[in-house]
């Protein structure tokens, strides 16, 4: 059962920005402050939406919070690879600690069903794109797309917003700016799995 309380959380964001987050919180004791700015989803680039989408959870607009074929290939793959969609990583950067906990994990299962009815596709994905951290103190994508490339989110180049996905999911030891081998073939597949899902559809939910 979803408290009460749970759910007035959920309502409550889903119309007012989180002016923090406890991940955020934490790190901002640790570093002695952090970077952060709110853009609205019509100042990002659109492309970086389909970039984070492309990079991680391509399948965004065809599951409602928990892509079951992804959980069932981690587990095939013995916890090797990640199944978290878009919304799971919400609720946990949103509403609950970061690090590995069946409890968290749980909690998480519960909360991100009730995000899928009460948000729409498009506020999650700008929730998520202002919360997530692009490099170490550096959270949400207007304050990155600076921090990396002296723009603003509305500005990215598909090529920008590629590389800014692609740090993901380890921002603290991958770097936008001066990529390595690595992130430089991850992002050239970001971008055509961006152009890819504008193409198919699957981009549909969170595009106007």
């Amino acid at each position: 059962m979803i408290s009460g309380t749970v759910l007035l959380a959920v309502i409550f964001y889903s119309f007012v920005n989180p002016p923090t987050t406890p991940y955020m919180v934490s790190e901002g004791r640790r570093l002695g402050g952090l970077d952060r700015e709110w853009v609205a989803m019509d100042e990002i680039a659109p492309v970086m939406a389909r970039s984070v989408v492309a990079a991680e959870d391509a399948n965004y607009c065809l599951h409602w919070g928990l892509d079951l074929k992804a959980i069932q290939l981690a587990m095939e793959a013995g916890g090797s690879r990640g199944a978290s969609t878009i919304s799971q990583q919400v609720v946990k950067n949103v509403y609950l600690w970061h690090g590995r906990s069946w409890l968290r994990k749980a909690i998480e299962a519960l909360m991100t069903p009730v995000i899928e009815a009460v948000w729409s596709k498009r506020r999650i994905l700008e929730v998520y794109l202002n919360v997530v951290e692009f490099d170490e103190g550096v959270f949400g994508v207007q304050v990155a797309a600076r921090h990396y490339f002296n723009v603003d989110a509305a500005d990215l180049t598909p090529t920008q917003a590629a590389r800014l996905a692609a740090v993901l999911p380890s921002p603290k030891t991958r770097s936008a700016s001066n990529p390595t081998d690595f992130i430089r073939r991850r992002a050239a597949s970001i971008a055509d799995g961006a152009a890819t899902i504008q193409a198919d559809g699957r981009a549909a939910c969170f595009e106007g």
